[in-house]
Formats: C-alpha cells, structure tokens, sequence
C-alpha cells in the first residue's frame, strides 16, 4: 500500500519510490531520494534493512512454489526491481500466475508496462483497506482460482497500517478466503527498544504520516488461523538463508556474520493455512 496523498504528485515522497531508491531503481524523484539519503547518509548502514527484506521475499517466494502454489497476490507489491515475484515463481513452476495490487498509480503503470508480454501476470491499482473491492476485481478474479491454493504475500506492507485501521483483521480477511494449504508471507518491521528504531520509525511517520513498529508478538498474531512453517518468525536475514559459498553439502562451512542491528529491525514468516 502507498499513501493516498502521494497520487501522481511528484513533490510529495512515495513509500515505493523511496525503497525502490534504497535498493539502487532509479525510479524515483527528488522528494523522494531525500528521504532515501536520510537513511543512507545519516542511519549508515540501515539500507540492509531493504536488502534483508527482498532477499527474504524471494526466497519465500521460491519455497511457496516449490511446496505447490502456482498462484500469488503480493499485496503492496512496491515498484519493479530485480528478481519480481512473478519471475521468481515462475522459475519454479512455469504456469505460475501472478497478481500485483497497489495503489499508487506510479507502481502500477510500471508494473502494467513490464507485464505487457506476460498474460499469466497483471497489476492492479487498489486499497488493501478495502479487500472487498479487491476481491471483487475482474483482474484478480480472472487469475486467481480461490477455490485452489493461493500464496498471499504482505512484504513490508502491514507496518505501514495502524492499529486503527487493523491490519490484523485485513490479514484474517484473506485468510477466510483462501483454501487450505494456501500460504501466506508477512515481512514486518519490528520493535526494537532501541535508538535505531525510534529514529527510523519517526522518519517514516514524519515523512508519510503513518507507519507502527510492532512487536514479535504482535506480528505473529497477524498469522491468526495459519500454522507458522519453519524458521517461524525469525529477522529476515535468518529466513532460510541461501547456503555461504564455502558451505558444504553437508551443511559444514564458516560462521555468517552476526546481524547488524539494522538487520534486526525487520522481521518475517511464512504460513500455511491448515
């Protein structure tokens, strides 16, 4: 989800450009490269935070396919970069079929022009605080069979609601809509207790006039009805990392490096519901 006051306003900044940003797209403008070299500049190292965060989607994503989902719904699904969900999964299962939403108009005519060639994979310009009218969406229910397993993905999207606006609830939502063995990933931005939280956390709401930080078991409670898979809620780092390079076949090699606080701060799980 992006904010609503971002609508085709270039002087205003975009959740999804400034990460597009931080992941080195090019994207974005002005406004937003500003709050982008806020946290490069003057949060060094807090970067990882988005690197942690993409490499985890697709890596949950590449295991969503391989457990048998052929159909996905990355809601907030941000701009294009590297590496998209609908080519990701589609390296694991040819026949996957992919649905973006967002509601910035931006994320969506960019996605819509990468998937002109690709009639398994559309973009959809909708508010997850209204699942209803999403649901409801011709372009959804064109792909999605909801009567077959689907993988529902909320990468770094539910910390941008708060608790008002129950981002619990909306998860439960599409969790009394899927099947069983649907799955679902929820990346997450998590409390800290310490500076490096308070001081990402009060960009963002100064920046875009919303975002809650919350804690593990708060995050876990989004999977309400759905039984965690391993790691369970692990920093997004941990989330079944690839193998090091020096690692053997038998799981043997050299110790990964602590985690950065940054990479601390954001968190995730994958279920699946029963």
């Amino acid at each position: 989800m992006t904010d609503r006051s971002s609508e085709d306003d270039q002087s205003k900044p975009s959740i999804a450009r400034v990460y597009d940003y931080l992941l080195g797209g090019k994207d974005n403008y002005a406004v937003d490269r500003e709050i982008g070299d806020f946290f490069i500049k003057d949060l060094p190292g807090s970067q990882a935070v988005a690197f942690a965060n993409r490499g985890a989607l697709v890596r949950a994503v590449a295991a969503m396919a391989r457990d048998g989902i052929s159909q996905f719904v990355d809601m907030g699904s941000g701009l294009p970069t590297a590496d998209n969900v609908h080519q990701v999964a589609q390296r694991h299962r040819a026949d996957a079929r992919v649905v973006y939403v967002d509601h910035d108009p931006v994320v969506v005519a960019h996605s819509r022009a990468l998937l002109t060639a690709d009639d398994r994979t559309t973009a959809i310009r909708a508010d997850l605080r209204e699942p209803e009218e999403l649901y409801h969406d011709p372009g959804l229910q064109e792909l999605v069979d909801f009567d077959e397993p689907v993988g529902v993905v909320f990468s770094a999207v539910l910390h941008h609601l708060t608790d008002a606006e129950r981002p619990a609830e909306l998860a439960r939502w599409w969790v009394d809509r899927v099947p069983s063995d649907s799955q679902v990933y929820i990346s997450h931005f998590r409390s800290g207790g310490n500076e490096e939280t308070r001081l990402l956390e009060q960009k963002l709401q100064s920046s875009f006039g919303r975002g809650q930080w919350r804690t593990d078991e708060e995050i876990t409670g989004l999977f309400d009805g759905l039984e965690l898979l391993e790691p369970g809620l692990v920093p997004c780092s941990l989330w079944r990392p690839d193998p090091a390079p020096d690692d053997d076949a038998a799981g043997n090699g050299v110790d990964r490096p602590a985690l950065t606080v940054w990479e601390q701060l954001i968190s995730c799980a994958l279920a699946r519901k029963p």
